[in-house]
């Protein structure tokens, strides 16, 4: 699977976990180049709190683009670190 958003791959990777409907990448699968934190937070009453990560692609910024769970309740143990994208970005095999 490949995240892709202004036409540059965020992440790819064999080994993604599918959960409700979003491919969660492993960290080691990030191009970490163009990620930096956020400071937005959320939470899910099963997968715990969520953290971000804003986009930044040739000169562009996708706020809040990327989320994982840093430390996710046990019933989403694995999915522990690994990051899902949205608003706009492409996740395609």
């Amino acid at each position: 699977m490949k995240a892709i958003w202004n036409n540059e791959v965020l992440a790819n990777s064999s080994d993604t976990v599918v959960v409700e409907g979003n491919h969660y990448f492993p960290p080691s699968s990030l191009n970490t180049q163009f990620f930096k934190k956020s400071e937005k937070n959320t939470v899910c009453s099963w997968k715990g709190t969520a953290s971000y990560y804003d986009i930044e692609v040739n000169g562009q910024s996708n706020k809040d683009a990327a989320w994982y769970y840093p430390e996710p309740k046990s019933a989403a143990n694995n999915i522990a670190g690994f990051i899902a994208f949205w608003k706009g970005v492409q996740v395609t095999d």
